[in-house]
């Protein structure tokens, strides 16, 4: 069977490594080279481009999905079937070419997270379980009719980073089991309930920032949601203040927690208080600054702690 593979980011990567063990990957549609890095000069590529470069595979890297040229080199491979794992909106003209049309791999259990951030919402709304979806591709975002699901829990203290590299490492063997199954007529799809719907958006600056009034298991979920990227902030002294690590503590020595409190003995630990927990930060990064231990940022800051969150 021959496939084209599009994807882009390094979630993507064992997915289309799983497939060129396993069938022939005729094709690699990815982003085109972006330039960034100090004042602009380097040129970056895809972690999906670098797999297919150093694999010698075919690479294609259209500006525009609609063009003439990139619809005629779809025509011209003559594919059976396309996968779609981590890259932008397929325009019907793409996903309904091939026999077998389009599927995708999702980074959840649908009809459940269906959007741009599924592992990020998901470790935020505090759920124990996730999972990973193929389905195939419709005119709608993550709508189309199901083919497999796999489950996968969500550890206690697990960032969503963390999540991610665990289920991208999954996703490729999980993804040929599935194409093997449809192929052999064990399963069908199924249509999604889409009254059980819901959404993960893309994340903005305005969502990524902290609530303290907020119950401490959420503050906590929200850190670890956001972790390591985009992460999640407050103000601090003015200014703006990640954290990307802390644990939740139910008391210090009587101390009662209040919402944005600060209690820091001014080199070793920084505690901020929630609506009923103290959160005992440990990486963090001040604006303008490197991640760092919360140690060196106390050692670091020279002046008084302020008593209060901004």
């Amino acid at each position: 069977m021959k496939i084209i593979f599009f994807g882009t980011s390094g979630f993507a990567v064992p997915s289309l490594e799983s497939l060129n063990n396993n069938y022939e990957v005729a094709a690699v549609v990815t982003a085109p080279d972006k330039r960034g890095g100090r004042g602009r000069k380097q040129l970056i590529t895809s972690p999906v481009k670098k797999y297919a470069e150093i694999n010698g595979l075919n690479i294609i890297q259209p500006t525009r999905l609609k063009s003439l040229e990139f619809i005629n080199q779809l025509k011209e491979i003559d594919a059976d079937l396309f996968v779609v794992v981590a890259f932008r909106m397929l325009p019907k003209l793409v996903w309904d070419m091939p026999e077998l049309g389009t599927i995708n791999l999702h980074a959840s259990l649908l009809p459940a997270y269906r959007g741009a951030a599924p592992i990020n919402h998901a470790i935020i709304k505090g759920e124990k379980v996730t999972g990973m979806t193929v389905f195939k591709l419709d005119e709608k975002i993550d709508t189309g009719d199901l083919l497999c699901k796999k489950t996968i829990k969500i550890l206690p203290n697990e960032t969503a980073g963390q999540l991610h590299d665990r289920m991208a490492k999954q996703g490729g063997p999980f993804l040929v089991s599935c194409i093997k199954d449809w192929k052999s007529g064990k399963i069908n799809p199924l249509p999604q309930d889409h009254t059980q719907a819901s959404h993960a958006p893309k994340l903005n600056k305005e969502f990524c920032e902290l609530e303290w009034d907020l119950s401490g298991e959420k503050v906590y979920n929200k850190i670890r949601g956001l972790s390591p990227y985009p992460g999640a902030f407050t103000q601090f002294g003015g200014m703006e203040f990640k954290i990307f690590e802390a644990e939740l503590n139910a008391g210090i020595n009587g101390i009662k927690s209040e919402p944005g409190r600060i209690h820091s003995d001014g080199k070793t630990f920084l505690f901020i208080g929630t609506s009923d927990k103290w959160l005992d930060c440990k990486l963090v990064q001040l604006q303008g600054k490197r991640r760092m231990s919360i140690a060196d940022f106390l050692n670091g800051w020279g002046q008084k702690l302020p008593e209060r969150i901004d």
